[in-house]
């Protein structure tokens, strides 16, 4: 095994501009299209790494130009530096661009990959090697229902269990979708994500009205507004199903709150919203108070969710596992890596770092 002890000699950045096979709505944006960048990192052994910065503004800080800029200035900076001191270099990344996690997660995915690479290790095995395998979910956008319920047929026939609905604009709506969902996929298990876009009160009128109707689901994530901690508590304690805060948790402080306060059963974990270290500390809270854990992502192709793949099944212990936005897009620009079969990721002991790279 070699040192992980080498310098980064070059840091290349790419723009990742794939359309979507449809498109992909939710409570607070519309995608047609990813326009992202990949990160690619050589040391001086050779080795390369690659990352990924996911943009979706609102959701994210950055937009591709705001990413591509940030990622220029810093790759001038970390030039010369040891990869292997990759706790250091991501607190100074922190330090100089605390509001741009995204921009700090793609060089972080891309150092921690070229380090792999080097050691001629799996990435998971670099992050625990707890396991070699996850299953996905797979979402359902807002969309009319006779096509969520399409969807949902054609996913029961690909072998997904967990669908991931996306609500939050319209409850008539979303109640519609729902029905269905179910007669699309009747033994589904059911996520309802509505990325900030209720109140606590019309999320247990919704909640009230689908039990009605004879569905129940598993787990809602991010019900009401990021910085609501009233209303997320609320429903922690009255939803009568577990919560997963997202947009609520993007910092280990913000674990720590939800922890100590009893916030939500679940803190999903999505790199881009806090970088690779950052999610190392979040897991870390979690687990000490008796915290689920769901990973997640943005809209992003394999580089990052193939990445997210090994670190959730490194560390284990991800009850919830949301890594299906490569099944949506139209084209897949990244050779290699960790590509699911159906909603199965296997994750092979014999390819060092991610796998994933770009033509």
């Amino acid at each position: 095994m070699k040192s992980a002890n080498l310098e980064i000699r070059r840091i290349e950045i790419h723009k990742l501009d794939v359309p979507l096979i449809a498109p992909f709505t939710i409570a607070s944006s519309r995608l047609d299209h990813v326009r992202n960048l990949a990160v690619q990192i050589t040391l001086s052994d050779g080795a390369v790494g690659w990352g990924e910065t996911p943009t979706l503004p609102p959701v994210t800080a950055e937009d591709q130009a705001t990413a591509f800029d940030a990622l220029t200035r810093e790759a001038s900076s970390l030039v010369g530096q040891a990869a292997g001191e990759w706790r250091r270099i991501a607190a100074e990344l922190l330090e100089r661009i605390p509001g741009l996690p995204s921009v700090r997660a793609g060089i972080e995915m891309a150092s921690m990959d070229a380090l792999a690479h080097s050691c001629g290790i799996p990435l998971f095995h670099f992050f625990g090697g707890f396991q070699n395998r996850l299953a996905t979910d797979i979402t359902i956008p807002i969309c009319a229902a006779d096509e969520a319920e399409a969807l949902a047929r054609r996913y029961r026939e690909e072998g997904f269990e967990i669908l991931k609905v996306k609500i939050g604009l319209d409850r008539s709506d979303d109640i519609a979708r729902l029905l269905a969902i179910k007669r699309g996929h009747p033994g589904c298990r059911l996520i309802l994500d509505a990325n900030a876009g209720y109140t606590a009160e019309e999320v247990l009128i919704l909640l009230r009205e689908l039990r009605q109707a004879g569905i129940e689901p598993n787990l809602l994530e991010q019900p009401v507004a990021r910085e609501d901690w009233d209303g997320l508590g609320k429903l922690a304690r009255e939803a009568g199903m577990p919560v997963a805060a997202g947009e609520s948790c993007r910092t280990p402080e913000d674990a720590l709150r939800i922890v100590t306060h009893r916030l939500a059963q679940v803190i999903n974990i999505k790199l881009a919203k806090c970088g690779v270290v950052q999610a190392l500390d979040i897991a870390a809270i979690a687990r000490a108070g008796g915290v689920a854990l769901m990973i997640g992502g943005m809209v992003e192709t394999h580089l990052a969710m193939g990445f997210s793949a090994h670190f959730a099944a490194g560390l284990g212990g991800f009850q919830w596992v949301d890594l299906d936005t490569p099944m949506l897009l139209a084209d897949d620009p990244v050779e290699g890596g960790c590509k699911p079969v159906g909603p199965h990721y296997l994750l092979d002991p014999g390819t060092a770092g991610h796998g994933g790279h770009l033509t």
